[in-house]
């Protein structure tokens, strides 16, 4: 092989090395931008799958606060109905008392 052959072969050498090099930097940046964009869509997918957990949670919290209020509040009313049963029924009583005070202080006062 004469002189110029080898350096020919050694350019062509060092031409397809470079290529090679350049297309390994191109899959490296593209492999860099693939895991980048894997990594957010995870990170989206697990906040989105803790929201929704979340999300649930409260909203059977919720659910249940909601049932106890609705049976207190049933329980009050009941217990108020009844009291004021009982206050009626005393009326009577309590007017008859009120107005014989009123006449013992006018009875004194006169």
């Amino acid at each position: 092989m004469s002189r110029t052959d080898i350096l020919t072969e050694i350019k062509k050498a060092e031409a397809d090395a470079a290529a090679a090099v350049e297309e390994a930097e191109a899959d490296k940046k593209t492999a860099i931008a693939n895991a980048r964009r894997d990594s957010v869509n995870k990170i989206q997918a697990a906040e989105a799958k803790m929201r929704d957990a979340s999300e649930a949670a409260i909203s059977k919290k919720k659910a249940a606060l909601a049932a106890e209020r609705d049976k207190l509040l049933s329980v009050g009313t009941a217990e108020a109905k009844e009291l004021e049963g009982l206050a009626e029924g005393r009326m009577p009583k309590v007017k008859d008392f009120l107005n014989k005070e009123v006449e013992r202080t006018l009875n004194v006062a006169s």
